[in-house]
Parts: structure tokens; sequence; C-alpha cells
């Protein structure tokens, strides 16, 4: 009898970690995606049932100048609930270290085009690609250290053409690359294809 209560204790929790693993959005997870193909909305559905959830909008801010992306900004604050937390922040690491609710990054890809500009990448400015470096190390020892729920969103932007532009193969190469890291801190990934989820085993 005592075999078979260990054997059912060591099945049960073997069960147990795998719904940790596989649930909603327990650990972390990676939400893959082209331009307009609903991973934002996706994930804002894995995180709607936290009561206390931290939005992190690593983006550029809303501006005049921009009327297109300011009407971006403003359809995606018009989704979120009342009750969320929103924080407008590069320093995801500080984010992740410090966080004790859940957490939605929306998204990797523009927070990586802001940390581009700001290690001074688009105008080569010497030591560019260390500081690059460091930024995107201390991001990735950040999120695999995660203790509380955490969905990110990105970018995927290898399946289109090759960008024209040096500053457009940067940014999608760096991408790349940074998807990858994070996938394989995770615990979960999903790409979103004309609004279908495809789980990533």
């Amino acid at each position: 009898m005592t075999k078979l209560t260990h054997r059912l204790a060591g099945y049960l929790e073997t069960l147990a970690k795998a719904l940790r693993r596989y649930g909603r959005d327990d650990g972390k997870v990676l939400v893959l995606g082209g331009v307009r193909s609903g991973k934002s909305r996706h994930a804002e559905r894995l995180v709607a049932h936290h009561p206390h959830l931290v939005y992190v909008a690593p983006g550029l801010p809303p501006s005049d100048d921009d009327p297109e992306w300011a009407a971006r900004v403003a359809a995606h604050q018009a989704r979120r609930p009342r009750h969320w937390t929103t924080v407008e922040t590069t320093d995801l690491a500080t984010v992740l270290r410090s966080a004790t609710n859940p957490l939605l990054i929306d998204c990797l890809g523009t927070w990586l085009s802001r940390v581009l500009d700001e290690v001074g990448a688009w105008t080569a400015k010497p030591g560019w690609e260390r500081r690059l470096d460091d930024r995107l190390e201390d991001f990735l020892a950040a999120w695999a250290q995660a203790r509380v729920p955490v969905v990110a969103v990105s970018n995927e932007v290898g399946s289109g053409v090759v960008p024209a532009t040096s500053s457009g193969r940067l940014f999608r190469d760096v991408l790349g690359a940074l998807n990858n890291r994070v996938s394989a801190e995770s615990d979960h990934c999903q790409l979103v294809v004309a609004g279908r989820v495809l789980d990533l085993p």
C-alpha cells in the first residue's frame, strides 16, 4: 500500500507540474504574431481573469507628430480594463524583478526599437553593440527569474521579405534572436496567425 501511495503521489505531482506549465498564463508565456494578427487581443484574453494586473507599455508614447501611432495607442488603451495598472517604461528588467502582480508586456518589438535608439544603434555610435548586449542580457536574466505570471507579446518578423534598409535588417535580426532567447526561457509559446492561435511545443 505504501508503494502504491508513493506512486500515486508521484503521478499527481507530475500532473500538477504539467498543469502549471501549460495553464492559461501560469509562468511565462510568449505570444508571437505579425502585424494585425490578433496577438495583442489574444494576450489580453490570457490575463483577463486576473483581478490585479500590470500592463507594461514599452513603446513610444503617443504624439501629435504621428497621428497614426497615436490612434494605435488609443485603441489599445480603450481595450484595457479600468482595474489594470499601466506602466510606461523601457526598463523591463526592473519591472520584472520588482513585480508582485501578474504582468502583460506589449510588446517586445516596440521595446527593442526604443532600446536600439537609446544605445545609439541607428546612428552607429561607438560602443552601441556592447550597450545593446548589456540591455538585452539584463532583460533576459530578469525574464528567466520572473516569479509572477507574465505574458509578453512580440512581433514575428522573420517570415516576410528581407528589409531594404540596413536599419530594418538590424531590427529584424536582433528581434528574431531575442524571440528565440525569450522562447527558450518561457513555459509556453504561441503563434497567432490571422486570429488563430497555434501552440508551439
